[in-house]
């Protein structure tokens, strides 16, 4: 005599409501968005350089990343390539821009320049990062725009910069050290174009 064996019955998944699915794909774009932005504002951005001031170190288009975190964590240093706010007032009309220098001198550091050699705590500095063509320019306008300048001590949370460019450079030269509190951050890779791919 065989028994019946009664066997559950599978029920069927319902199928995802459309609206839960746009509105689950839409939280994650939302998500994605905000944490790309969060980064952009505080940890990473990508500047353009438009201007010949950092040639041959940095080419016109080109494009670098940033680390805005970089001197919460530590102090700046000399050589580093520095993007800061320049602010500048023409007629009552606040304008800001963004530039991209090398840092040169920190604070306490004594800063003067002697037929185009920079001197920094009275040793000339090691500049391998100019351009070799540029300054073997016999004339010294040509080579460093400013021949001379006389010995100053850079203030306590101030920096000096300076373009690798120095015949094209517009920079502490000219109008004189910026503060540490304009700084954005610390450029230190190039990452456009592909072929040029490099740390700074």
């Amino acid at each position: 005599m065989s028994e019946e064996i009664d066997l559950p019955v599978e029920e069927a998944t319902p199928a995802p409501h459309l609206g839960k699915v746009l509105r689950d794909w839409l939280l994650v774009v939302l998500i994605a968005l905000g944490a790309a932005m969060l980064v952009r504002v505080y940890v990473l951005q990508q500047f353009y350089i438009s201007g010949p001031s950092m040639q041959t170190t940095l080419l016109e288009n080109n494009r670098v990343l940033v680390n805005k975190l970089s001197y919460r964590l530590h102090d700046v240093h000399r050589g580093d390539v520095v993007v800061f706010d320049r602010v500048t007032t023409n007629g009552g009309v606040v304008a800001h821009d963004d530039l991209i220098k090398r840092v040169i001198a920190v604070g306490g550091d004594t800063v003067s320049i002697s037929q185009c050699n920079v001197i920094v705590n009275g040793k000339k500095i090691d500049e391998s990062y100019l351009d070799a063509k540029s300054g073997g320019s016999q004339n010294l306008v040509d080579r460093c725009r400013v021949v001379d300048l006389e010995e100053q001590t850079i203030p306590k949370d101030k920096i000096f910069v300076m373009g690798d460019n120095r015949s094209e450079s517009f920079d502490s030269r000219s109008f004189g050290p910026i503060d540490k509190d304009l700084i954005v951050g610390r450029a230190f890779a190039i990452v456009w174009p592909l072929s040029k791919l490099s740390g700074l």
